[in-house]
């Protein structure tokens, strides 16, 4: 069976929001449209406490966008971001979330950050989300979200690792791109075995 995986369509994520996707908006009438081909549709939602280890507030002397070593690796430090209950961590108004079945928040834990929707950082702690699919007989997922270089990609390559077929829509993904990191994604996912799609093949 398949799936549709919707990957942290967030106002924080979208233009305006706090660590804003460039044109991050622009792929949610396609996700709509594809929501409702899917029988089975299954979001991720950033869900950070304050003071995450993620923000770089929380560090002295430490800017958005640097690294630093974690116990888990290498950590981008970024802006406050999808604070639990905050109005950046809610769906973006205009996404269509009423074919939804599941909600996976991830990065809840304070001291390790989530970008996957299968696994936080450290690769070894599980969002449950495998169990659940497998539960329902899925084995092939379609991505759809923001943002590509990271969440969609993490979720991507875990996903496959995990034993699922997954195919990202090209044109309802959207990504930061620093340093060409968007292209580095894509050649990652293909690499692992990820193939690309475009939302007209699945609406057609």
């Amino acid at each position: 069976m398949e799936a549709l995986l919707i990957v942290d369509v967030q106002i924080d994520f979208c233009p305006g929001g706090a660590l804003e996707v460039p044109k991050g908006d622009k792929i949610i009438p396609i996700i709509n449209q594809l929501s409702e081909q899917f029988d089975i549709v299954v979001q991720t939602q950033d869900w950070h406490p304050q003071e995450h280890t993620s923000f770089a507030s929380t560090h002295d002397n430490q800017a958005p966008f640097e690294t630093i070593n974690m116990p888990y690796g290498q950590q981008v430090l970024w802006p406050d971001h999808c604070v639990q209950g905050s109005e950046g961590a809610q769906f973006h108004p205009d996404l269509n979330t009423k074919n939804s079945q599941l909600i996976v928040r991830k990065g809840f834990r304070k001291q390790i950050d989530s970008y996957s929707a299968f696994y936080e950082n450290d690769g070894e702690t599980t969002t449950g989300l495998t169990g659940y699919l497998k539960a329902r007989d899925i084995d092939t997922l379609y991505a759809v979200g923001l943002a590509t270089d990271f969440c969609v990609k993490w979720s991507v390559v875990d996903g496959i690792k995990e034993g699922f077929d997954l195919h990202v829509v090209e044109d309802a993904v959207k990504g930061i791109d620093i340093e060409g990191s968007v292209d580095q994604a894509w050649q990652e996912m293909l690499d692992q075995g990820a193939t690309k799609v475009s939302s007209s093949e699945l609406l057609d």
